[in-house]
């Protein structure tokens, strides 16, 4: 698309976009692709940028007034507490005649035999099929909630 292409024109564009040109303006409004390739998701992240482009984005005073504000009324985070390991814990488990050996990395996120995973809890359910409490799978977590 040219940048005489009006916005509404770009934007009306998107849905029915081939998911490589999707890719391709992807690629030139961020700098790595996605967790997701949910074809919405795309979608709606690169039209954001369009727009952000055009008109200019969110002021950066009211962003984070936002971020502030959202962290203060979110339920997220607060029933359950996270689990932080230290960079090169590797934490190991037998499943099923198996044995797993999983490293903390630098960023902390979980490398399973060079697969990277963002939560124990991703690991797990990669292991065993099924969705697990990932510390208490790895045994990161007593009962009862405590470490």
């Amino acid at each position: 698309m040219t940048r005489s292409t009006s916005v509404a024109a770009q934007l009306a564009a998107l849905p029915t976009m081939p998911m490589k040109d999707l890719w391709a303006l992807w690629d030139a409004h961020f700098p790595r692709r996605p967790g997701t390739w949910n074809r919405d998701y795309v979608a709606s992240r690169v039209a954001y940028k369009i727009q952000e482009a055009a008109h200019g984005g969110v002021d950066p005073d009211i962003r984070r007034r936002l971020v502030r504000l959202g962290e203060s009324q979110s339920a997220f985070g607060k029933r359950r507490s996270e689990v932080h390991l230290m960079p090169g814990t590797v934490l190991l488990r037998e499943y099923e005649s198996n044995e797993y050996r999983v490293t903390v990395t630098p960023e902390g996120f979980y490398d399973l035999n060079g697969k990277v995973f963002k939560s124990l809890s991703a690991v797990a359910r990669h292991i065993t099929g099924v969705n697990w409490s990932g510390p208490a799978f790895f045994g990161v977590k007593r009962k009862g909630g405590k470490k």
